[in-house]
């Protein structure tokens, strides 16, 4: 996609806007072994999905309720010490807030507490777990932030998922190996990286009158 085409930016923010895979994992793996399941198997089931959909696959037998209640625990003890990645903010206070959203499989309530207690800048059109049907790897979560930003999904650059969506992807290979993220259009090795990358792509949009 040249650059001229981009209309917006889709994030997702665990993992890429702010670093909380240690504290997701740590989570996951205490809950796992309260229940008597393999940490490790549970933390690896895990990736990308709802957590509802987790619960379901995991520990179908479980009251869903109460199971939120145990892990909401669990994670407030994580929350504090949550930050956001090295120029996370810088670019996303660079985009106009029309342009971009946030697509993440965590709840809304929590995903605006991240961002604002990390100091980012909290997005009108942000697509959470409760937004769509189908959690991740459905494309449905970029689709429906590109239609709230009333945006043709083929000229949204997705950083760091959404190849079924149609988007270009960026990939941040902040918490993942960039052999996990080949199948992205471009891979940087941190989000400072990609966000001058994409801050060149803004410019570019303004310059051609977009």
């Amino acid at each position: 996609m040249a650059e001229s085409a981009v209309g917006a930016f889709l994030f997702d923010v665990d993992g890429v806007l702010i670093a909380t895979a240690d504290a997701h994992g740590r989570v996951w793996r205490a809950w796992a072994r309260l229940r008597g399941l393999d940490p490790e198997e549970v933390w690896e089931a895990t990736q990308g999905r709802r957590r509802t959909d987790i619960l379901r696959l995991l520990a179908p037998q479980l009251d869903p309720a109460g199971e939120h209640l145990v892990l909401d625990r669990l994670m407030a003890a994580e929350e504090p010490g949550f930050r956001a990645f090295d120029g996370a903010a810088a670019l996303l206070r660079s985009l106009p807030p029309h342009l971009w959203a946030v697509v993440t499989s965590s709840r809304a309530h929590p995903t605006a507490a991240r961002l604002a207690r990390t100091g980012l800048p909290v997005p009108g059109v942000r697509i959470c777990a409760e937004d769509v049907s189908e959690g991740k790897p459905s494309p449905e979560g970029y689709l429906t932030a590109a239609a709230r930003l009333a945006v043709d999904p083929a000229r949204c650059v997705v950083v760091e998922a959404g190849l079924a969506a149609g988007c270009t992807v960026y990939a941040v290979a902040s918490t993942h190996r960039p052999a996990e993220l080949a199948r992205a259009h471009v891979c940087f090795p941190s989000l400072s990286e990609a966000g001058r990358a994409l801050t060149a792509v803004h410019r570019s949009r303004l310059d051609d009158g977009c």
